[in-house]
C-alpha cells in the first residue's frame, strides 16, 4: 500500500431534503450513501484533493413518492427515524453533463 498516494476517503452530510447541492473535488467518484450517528451521509473518494471543485446534485427520494424522470445514478438507500423513513439517494452530474452537451 502507497501511503503517499493522493486518493482520500472524504465524508458529506447530507440534509433529508429533495434536492441540495454537495461541493466536492472534481473528478471523485460517490461510493456510498449510509447513516452515521443519527446523519445520512455520502462518503466519496476524492481521486485529487487539489482539483477544482465541481457541484453535485443529489437527489433523494422516499419510498412511494413521485420520482422525476432526470434522477440521475443511483447512490444508496437509508432508514431514518427508527426505520420509518426509507430514503433513496441519486447523484445527476452525468445527467447535467448528458444535458450541457445537447
Amino acid at each position: 500500500m502507497n501511503l503517499n498516494a493522493t486518493k482520500t476517503i472524504w465524508k458529506f452530510p447530507l440534509n433529508i431534503t429533495d434536492e441540495q447541492i454537495v461541493v466536492m473535488p472534481k473528478g471523485s467518484d460517490l461510493l456510498s450513501v449510509q447513516v452515521q450517528y443519527g446523519t445520512p451521509n455520502l462518503w466519496a473518494l476524492i481521486n485529487n484533493p487539489c482539483a477544482p471543485n465541481e457541484s453535485r446534485r443529489i437527489f433523494t427520494l422516499g419510498t412511494g413518492h413521485p420520482a422525476p424522470n432526470d434522477l440521475g445514478t443511483y447512490l444508496g438507500t437509508y432508514q431514518t427515524n427508527g426505520s420509518a423513513l426509507v430514503l433513496h439517494v441519486f447523484d445527476s452530474l452525468e445527467k447535467e453533463k448528458e444535458r450541457s452537451a445537447a
